[in-house]
C-alpha cells in the first residue's frame, strides 16, 4: 500500500499551523516576510510560509482543496515518473509552487517589514491543474463548476483581484501558484507523459470520453 504524499503534507501543515497558533515566535519565524529575507537572508520563508495559516477556516479550506486535488496530482505524477518516484515528484512540484508563488510579493515588498503573508494557497493553486487536466468537465463541489471553468476562472479572478483588490488576501500568490502549476504540469507532461496532454485534449472535446488508466 503506497503512502499518500498529500495526506503527509496535510498532516504536517495541520501540525505546523496548530503550533504557530500556540507559539507567536514560531509563527513570526515561519511567515513570509520579504524584508527579513532580503536583510537577513532567511530564504526558507519562501517555503515555510506555506505550512502555517491564519486561522482554522483558512487551514480547513486549503487542506480540503489539497485533499481533493492531491490525489489527481499524485496519480498524474505517478504516470510521468512511476509509482515509486511519482509521490516525491509531486511533493517537489508542490514545494516549488509555494516558493514561486511568493516571488512577485518579494519584489513588491522587500523593503516593507510590515508586510507578511502565509498559507498554502500557492501550492494548492498549482495542484489544481492535474485535477483539471485529468477531468476538465468533472464538476467541483464548491464552487459548483466544471473543472476547466474553475481553473481558467481562478486565474482570471486572481489576476483581477491582484491588480485591483485591497482585501488583504494574497491574490498574487494564488495567481502565480496557478500559473506555475499550469505551465509546469503541462511542460512535464509533454516531456515525460505526452499521453496525458493527448487525453486532456480528447476529454476537452469529448466530455464523455473514457477515463485515463495506467
Amino acid at each position: 500500500m503506497s503512502i499518500s504524499i498529500s495526506l503527509i503534507i496535510i498532516a504536517f501543515t495541520v501540525f505546523a499551523s496548530w503550533k504557530a497558533w500556540q507559539d507567536r515566535a514560531f509563527m513570526n519565524n515561519m511567515v513570509f516576510n520579504a524584508a527579513a529575507i532580503k536583510e537577513r537572508g532567511e530564504w526558507y520563508r519562501f517555503f515555510s510560509s506555506g505550512f502555517v495559516h491564519k486561522d482554522t477556516m483558512h487551514l480547513v479550506f486549503n487542506m480540503y482543496a489539497l485533499y481533493i486535488f492531491g490525489s489527481a496530482g499524485e496519480y498524474a505524477f505517478g504516470i510521468m515518473f512511476g509509482k515509486t518516484l511519482g509521490g516525491t515528484a509531486f511533493l517537489l512540484f508542490y514545494l516549488a509552487a509555494i516558493g514561486v508563488s511568493e516571488v512577485v510579493s518579494y519584489q513588491r515588498h522587500q523593503d516593507n517589514y510590515a508586510y507578511t503573508s502565509l498559507g498554502a494557497s500557492g501550492g494548492v493553486s498549482a495542484a489544481l491543474w492535474p485535477f483539471v487536466m485529468l477531468g476538465p468537465w468533472n464538476w467541483f463541489i464548491f464552487p459548483p463548476l466544471p473543472a476547466i471553468i474553475l481553473g481558467v476562472g481562478y486565474i482570471l479572478y486572481s489576476d483581477y483581484k491582484d491588480r485591483t483588490g485591497n482585501d488583504m488576501i494574497g491574490h498574487s500568490a494564488h495567481l502565480w501558484g496557478a500559473i506555475f502549476g499550469l505551465v509546469a504540469y503541462a511542460g512535464l507532461s509533454a516531456l515525460f507523459a505526452p499521453e496525458l496532454l493527448e487525453f486532456f485534449w480528447v476529454q476537452l472535446l469529448q466530455p464523455q470520453g473514457p477515463e485515463f488508466s495506467l
